[in-house]
């Protein structure tokens, strides 16, 4: 496998995100700017091929009308578990979000040491504007993110220790705007 192979997951995941307009909550960005930051994070930690395009891919399943087999059809049956593994799996009915989440968590808990990376840089990039943009959801975003590291310490060592470190100082900032 090869960087073909991560440039390729960035088209494939920009002209999915672009085909919903989808775009970031705060910032009105493009989204994919999103899986590029999250793929520039996990890129500081390794150079494997599969984990950078797994990155690049991660919301798409979740957030796009491309399926799992599509991506296992484009990208192959090991980035496609990946995509799989940073997926949540948790449905509307499953219950109130903490419950949805309960159930996320479990699945994350169980997947590969590289899907958490990507979960890593994921929580670390989506903590940079919450607390300032949204300081009432953040509260309950923090607590959910507290308990997502519990089980992505399989993940890059460095990178659990930056979102532990990210998550922190989220805490410390948001006990700080409060008036």
């Amino acid at each position: 496998m090869t960087d073909d192979v991560v440039t390729k997951a960035a088209a494939f995941a920009k002209a999915a995100h672009e085909s919903i307009d989808q775009r970031r909550k705060f910032t009105n960005e493009p989204y994919i700017v999103h899986p590029q930051a999250v793929a520039q994070t996990v890129e500081t930690v390794t150079d494997d091929a599969a984990t950078l395009a797994a990155a690049w891919l991660h919301d798409v399943v979740e957030d796009t009308a491309v399926s799992i087999q599509e991506i296992e059809s484009e990208f192959g049956e090991d980035i496609a578990a990946l995509v799989a593994d940073l997926t949540d799996v948790s449905q509307p009915c499953d219950g109130n979000r903490k419950q949805r989440k309960a159930i996320d968590r479990q699945h994350t808990a169980d997947s590969d040491p590289r899907a958490k990376t990507v979960k890593l840089a994921d929580v670390i990039n989506n903590l940079s504007d919450i607390v300032r943009q949204d300081p009432g959801f953040a509260v309950n975003y923090l607590e959910e993110k507290e308990l997502l590291l519990e089980v992505l310490c399989e993940g890059h060592p460095e990178l659990f220790v930056r979102a532990q470190q990210v998550i922190a100082e989220a805490k410390h900032a948001l006990v700080n705007s409060k008036p």
